[in-house]
């Protein structure tokens, strides 16, 4: 099966890195035009190399900035035809006790992973029904499905959180031609959060983490980009509010 995103522009957030770059990359070699989102105003030049054809450094947390850089999307990249929505992650945090917990902290795992994703389909939204069509993909988590390996309270409620934005935004939009779905990735080395959280298990945590998958080997960004792609493909047109976890399969 060959995807032909000719002629589509997409919207990717995260894009600096890892998973992000990846869908990226895989967005541009099926022919579309990518617009790369992202804090890191230095990392888009990875998203640049990758294929995206338009770069905006912000901070996807923030409703007006978003709202305000889609509307300037609009007039020099065009309307958005896709948007997914890969931003998010751990902000640099660790686990430590619930009791522990200070209220900035757990806000800004929300922000990152939530509000974001909210925002931005906000912004993408009236474009989209106007045309009777579009596609909307977030990027979730095991940790949305599941207890996080993280430890990380906020970040698997914010997963929680994102699958069930996705569910709600599917029954919304769906009578305008727009299917929203998520993909759930298990373990990905993509970035040096996931780097120090891999290396942090030590070499029998490891080892217990590859045997409980049932491939028996760690993801790939391009796993997780694959998967994005078929999801806003013209044969994934009857597919909406799903939940697809790309985890080798889990023991």
């Amino acid at each position: 099966m060959r995807i032909d995103l000719s002629g589509k522009r997409v919207a990717v957030t995260g894009a600096a890195q890892g998973i992000g770059r990846a869908i990226v990359a895989a967005m541009a070699e099926a022919g579309a035009s990518v617009a790369a989102l992202d804090l890191d105003e230095t990392g888009l030049e990875a998203a640049r190399a990758a294929g995206a054809t338009a770069l905006v450094p912000l901070d996807l947390s923030r409703r007006e900035g978003v709202l305000e850089a889609f509307a300037g999307l609009a007039d020099s990249f065009g309307p958005v035809d896709m948007l997914v929505t890969a931003a998010g992650g751990v902000r640099g945090q660790t686990a430590h006790p619930l009791e522990t917990i200070e209220e900035a902290r757990w806000h800004e795992i929300f922000g990152a992973n939530v509000d974001a994703a909210f925002w931005c389909a906000q912004a993408v939204a009236p474009g989209m029904k106007a045309k009777g069509e579009g596609r909307i993909v977030t990027i979730a988590s095991g940790a949305g499905l599941r207890p996080s390996l993280t430890g990380i309270q906020a970040y698997s409620a914010a997963k929680h959180a994102l699958v069930g934005l996705t569910k709600q935004l599917a029954l919304e939009l769906g009578p305008h031609g727009i299917t929203v779905n998520s993909v759930a990735p298990g373990f990905v080395l993509s970035n040096p959060a996931t780097q120090r959280q891999w290396e942090s298990y030590g070499a029998d945590g490891q080892k217990r983490l590859v045997e409980a998958i049932h491939m028996r080997r760690l993801g790939t960004p391009e796993d997780i980009a694959n998967a994005v792609l078929f999801l806003c493909s013209s044969q994934a047109g009857w597919i909406s509010g799903q939940i697809l976890s790309v985890d080798g399969g889990r023991a």
